[in-house]
């Protein structure tokens, strides 16, 4: 890839609502899978013309936590099935397009006091089961424990395609970085030099404690002689409190114009980042300003 550097997508789910999708809670970005799956298309579509070089198939919100039991068990698999072929679909308009599965938090975005073992490593391997056919690359997104990572990757760990874990960082600690359970990103990047993965990311938190998490990750690789990708795509939101309720309401957005957050990706990229993309909130304006930056790199 030119410049060493990979351009992901945006969040899907504010994305689908710009565009017109049928979108509500609980069911959130599942809606559009389960009533209008044209949406999901037409929305990977936009990041794809934007210069996203990778999409991440729109299955985070096909688990129990959105979608309700009784849904999940009779309709989960085949709605992150479906995630996965519409986004291999969207992938063949273009030549340097990849798909990336999706491994969601299980029990709700943020909370890792939430966070059940056995009965997330049940819903990764079918998550992981109904994408499999359809993706290039795995991303584990919004990790909020080292408790969560450790399930992922156990059962990522019979996977041949490569696998990415993004982490969910405590919004107010931005000199320290912290997932969102107070545990160091230096724990976590030690972990993730002692396994297969090809890559470590942060994501789904405030541009603002990116910088850092970079830098540290950055460093135990170099320390540890493991070259793994590092990588951010940050949210638009207002710091999220730890007792929030990911199913209750729209989260508060903030205004992080395309050239507010091209300024962050900058500084990500001098300190060794080498894929940026977006989160919620981040949109195809902002993709297409990272890929504008992207192709006129030296």
């Amino acid at each position: 890839m030119n410049n060493n550097l990979c351009i992901i997508d945006g969040g899907m789910g504010r994305e689908l609502q710009d565009i017109g999708a049928p979108f509500s809670q609980p069911l959130w970005s599942a809606q559009a899978l389960i009533e209008a799956p044209e949406f999901v298309s037409m929305a990977h579509q936009n990041f794809v013309n934007a210069g996203a070089q990778i999409i991440i198939a729109n299955s985070y919100a096909c688990v129990p936590f959105h979608l309700g039991e009784a849904r999940y068990q009779r309709d989960g698999a085949k709605l992150a099935t479906l995630a996965a072929k519409i986004a291999r679909q969207v992938s063949l308009t273009s030549t340097h397009v990849r798909v990336a599965g999706a491994i969601p938090p299980a029990f709700g975005s943020y909370r890792p006091d939430l966070f059940d073992a056995q009965q997330a490593a049940k819903i990764c391997l079918t998550l992981i089961n109904a994408q499999a056919p359809y993706v290039d690359l795995w991303i584990a997104e919004t990790i909020s424990s080292v408790a969560e990572y450790d399930v992922i990757s156990t059962a990522l760990g019979g996977n041949e395609k490569p696998s990415y874990y993004a982490f969910s960082l405590d919004d107010t600690s931005p000199t320290r970085p912290l997932l969102r359970s107070g545990e160091s990103v230096e724990l976590v990047c030690r972990r993730i030099c002692s396994s297969q993965a090809q890559g470590i990311l942060f994501n789904c938190s405030v541009p603002e404690v990116m910088l850092q998490a970079v830098k540290v990750a950055k460093q135990i690789c170099q320390q540890q002689n493991r070259l793994i990708e590092v990588g951010v795509y940050a949210n638009n939101f207002m710091p999220i409190d730890t007792d929030h309720e990911a199913n209750q309401d729209l989260q508060l957005m903030r205004e992080l114009s395309p050239q507010d957050y091209l300024n962050y990706a900058k500084r990500w990229y001098e300190a060794g980042a080498t894929i940026i993309g977006g989160c919620c909130g981040i949109g195809p304006s902002h993709i297409q300003a990272l890929a504008q930056w992207k192709s006129q790199l030296t």
